[in-house]
């Protein structure tokens, strides 16, 4: 008997991970078209009104990069067109600090504002970095998924602004589709987001948005390789065409999924992830006050609409209770890198609905009690 992918059995709306997340039927069904070739007038057609929208989603005048590589590689394109010599980091959990190891593994000198997980970056303590050296660019975390913390774009951009020869590189991975984004306006040079988290597509593609500063930079870099030139995505997406052969599956999916989102609304899909969240850390709340002894981990006024990171009550480890949403047919996300053991994860974004996450949190709360 043939072997059944794990979670084949799994009704939908029950898949709570913070990344992959769920995907709507339709939009997995949209992968079953036939194959067609990836140049030429076929491939143009197709490609031409997904530019477009994806310029509407993104609140973008500005071209709208699709890679055929996870998050991860944008985040190498990020700093290997910004880069000279100098970078500087913002961290605070561990996917800030993963954009600060590849600005250090590609041979740029990088320096550090680290702070606790689970806190926010201050403006004024960026201003003082700033102050102190000359740096290429600073990289910094919209969306923490490790933490559940969402850090003030608008405001650190801000900050950046008064240094003007310093690009502004943000990883929106799980920010984009579940709260604003608005790389024109917060005068963003970089930012990228991927397919399996709010955009709630299969994992397979990233998007990113240079701002002009950013494509001036990326002529004259010397360290941007081939695959991620900033300057060979830009030639073809102005042909309307894919930069190397693409996951022409999800781009389907993709396809589907766009209609869909502008059908909702962008700012009714924030509102969504917004209602989602506060539920979650009401129910945070409704468990302490019961005598369970959870705690949300990002502060009040910084918390991701995308993902809520749960500190779990003392003698109670995350993975013992991903384990045991697991058994009743629900899958919730574990603590991430050194906070596998002392939290769980919810991620309540894509095209979740608050009736879903109801039935989650009466699980969790039957696991807990």
């Amino acid at each position: 008997m043939p072997h059944s992918p794990a979670g084949q059995e799994r009704p939908s709306g029950r898949f709570f991970l913070p990344g992959p997340t769920e995907v709507h039927p339709d939009v997995l069904a949209a992968q079953l078209r036939p194959m067609m070739g990836h140049r030429g007038s076929t491939a143009q057609a197709f490609m031409k009104p997904i530019h477009e929208r994806l310029q509407r989603v993104f609140f973008t005048a500005r071209p709208v990069f699709v890679s055929t590589s996870s998050a991860t590689g944008l985040m190498e394109a990020a700093v290997r067109n910004a880069g000279r010599e100098r970078i500087l980091s913002l961290v605070n959990g561990a996917f800030s600090q993963r954009f600060s190891d590849i600005a250090r593994s590609c041979g740029f000198e990088v320096d550090e504002v680290s702070i606790p997980w689970g806190e926010a970056h201050d403006p004024n303590d960026l201003t003082e970095a700033l102050s102190k050296d000359r740096y290429d660019a600073v990289t910094m975390v919209h969306s923490e998924t490790s933490t559940g913390v969402l850090n003030d774009i608008p405001a650190l951009a801000a900050a950046v602004k008064a240094f003007d020869d310093t690009l502004i590189l943000v990883d929106s991975v799980t920010g984009f589709g579940a709260t604003e984004v608005r790389p024109d306006d917060w005068g963003v040079d970089f930012l990228l987001t991927g397919s399996q988290k709010a955009f709630a597509l299969p994992p397979g593609l990233s998007f990113g948005v240079a701002s002009e500063r950013m494509m001036k930079r990326a002529a004259t870099s010397p360290h941007r390789g081939y695959y991620f030139d900033l300057e060979f995505f830009a030639d073809n997406h102005e042909k309307h065409q894919a930069t190397t052969t693409p996951a022409l599956s999800v781009l389907y999916a993709l396809d589907v999924q766009l209609d869909r989102m502008l059908a909702e609304g962008m700012d009714a899909r924030w509102a969504r992830h917004r209602s989602m969240a506060e539920r979650s850390w009401r129910w945070v709340d409704e468990m302490r006050g019961s005598g369970v002894e959870v705690a949300v981990m990002a502060p009040e006024g910084f918390r991701s609409p995308a993902v809520t990171a749960v500190r779990t009550p003392k003698g109670v480890t995350g993975s013992s209770v991903t384990a045991a949403v697991a058994e009743r047919g629900w899958i919730v996300g574990g603590g991430y890198g050194k906070l596998k053991e002392s939290t769980f994860r919810i991620g309540h974004m894509g095209d979740h609905t608050l009736d879903e996450l109801e039935g989650l949190l009466e699980v969790l709360t039957g696991v807990l009690t």
